[in-house]
């Protein structure tokens, strides 16, 4: 392992339902503005969920027209996000030899629209008519390989799927690969773009989307006494992991520190979390042990908080169980949708803005907070943004199959 573990963020990328870059994003997710929208497509008329939080700016137009056609659109947001996260690091025109610039960018369900799509191009047309591009554009390490081609990225390419942790776990292998020497430079994130009948079919049929229909901006309520089920989103983000030293060198600006990071699994079911929130608080007492750092010194939390009923209460017993009740909760999924693989990737970068801006966003549609006594524990920030003097802050996330992460940011 090397001996320089500081590890420190250089480059900050997002497309969002609230903005196409980070800038626009934040400034929208501070506003209170909301990303949600009910679908208005004919095939939506049956379904008893029908809200959507759709990207606020098409990824197709952002990119090359040729090379758009090429990428489903996982991978479309993906390479828009991290062209910005690279861009603003100056890590592309630092002279890193290649072969020591690596890409971890994970997705929960990869190319589904190019699947969806396609299959039903062979059965209207025949095998003929399936596009060569079809594998390449599917694959779930699609989103991670084409961001590696973007970059020049060849001191390896790698793809974590773990359902909503991925994008948090993407960021995890970041860490360990500068750890270790593996590589100088890490380009890190998650993408998701699975907006199609089916995933909202089968997310129905779960009962866990909301039917809060007639009130598309107000239907994602995490910690509400009214919450019914998340929003599905869409986008990427992206992150750039460096060396302090080598970053400091070359002058780059540091947005924070990746202090340290938790992983486990529940090993309790494949979809519901442990009601106590079990395995997330261990993974955030992991992140503490790792970052070297005590729950007095933790300021902020954003929370995964999707709006379901079990798994928001889950969590709020693992935040109040591993860190206690003085940290400043928020659940930005309220505003954006819930982007899944992209989720805990676009959340790290809400968390390293607070810490930046020394500001919390608040949490939307939280009117009347659960009666569970860790909901009514925490200081969960709602109605306005709240200013606050923070110096450690932790995102965590969790997905389906019971996976855990957890990450620790400090000031720069």
């Amino acid at each position: 392992m090397s001996t320089n573990d500081d590890v420190v963020v250089t480059g900050l990328g997002a497309t969002t339902p609230l903005g196409g870059d980070v800038t626009s994003t934040w400034e929208a997710l501070l506003a209170g503005r909301s990303g949600v929208s009910r679908i208005t497509d004919d095939w939506i008329a049956e379904f008893p969920a029908q809200l959507v939080a759709r990207l606020a700016a098409d990824p197709a137009e952002q990119i090359d027209r040729v090379r758009a056609r090429r990428l489903d659109r996982s991978q479309q947001v993906a390479v828009v996000a991290a062209d910005e996260a690279w861009r603003s690091s100056g890590a592309g025109d630092a002279g890193v030899d290649p072969e020591r610039i690596a890409v971890v960018f994970g997705t929960g369900i990869g190319g589904a629209l190019t699947l969806l799509g396609q299959d039903d191009v062979l059965e209207e047309k025949g095998p003929k008519r399936v596009s060569p591009f079809t594998i390449p554009m599917l694959m779930p390490n699609g989103p991670a390989a084409a961001v590696g081609l973007a970059v020049g990225a060849k001191g390896g390419v790698h793809a974590p799927v773990s359902a909503c942790a991925s994008g948090a776990e993407a960021i995890r292998w970041g860490l360990d690969l500068l750890r270790f020497d593996r590589a100088d430079v890490v380009l890190v994130g998650g993408a998701e773009a699975c907006v199609h009948p089916l995933p909202m079919a089968g997310f129905a049929a779960m009962r866990a989307m909301s039917t809060r229909n007639d009130e598309p901006e107000r239907a994602s309520r995490p910690f509400d006494k009214g919450r019914d089920g998340f929003v599905l989103g869409e986008g990427a983000a992206a992150l750039v992991l460096e060396r302090g030293d080598a970053a400091r060198a070359r002058g780059a600006t540091i947005h924070a520190r990746l202090a340290g990071a938790g992983a486990t699994a529940d090993g309790y079911d494949l979809v519901a979390p442990h009601p106590e929130g079990e395995g997330a608080g261990r993974a955030i007492r992991a992140a503490l042990r790792d970052a070297g750092l005590t729950p007095a010194d933790i300021g902020h939390v954003n929370a995964h908080a999707t709006s379901t009923p079990v798994g928001d209460t889950a969590e709020a017993a693992a935040i109040r169980g591993a860190l206690g009740e003085h940290v400043l909760v928020t659940a930005t999924k309220s505003q954006t949708g819930h982007l899944l693989g992209a989720a805990g990737a676009l959340e790290s970068v809400f968390t390293i803005l607070a810490l930046r801006e020394q500001i919390v966003p608040a949490t939307a549609n939280l009117d009347d907070p659960d009666d569970d006594a860790a909901v009514q524990a925490l200081d969960i920030v709602r109605r306005e943004p709240r200013r606050a003097q923070l110096t450690a802050a932790v995102n965590d996330s969790f997905g389906f199959g019971g996976h855990n992460i957890a990450l620790v940011f400090t000031t720069a």
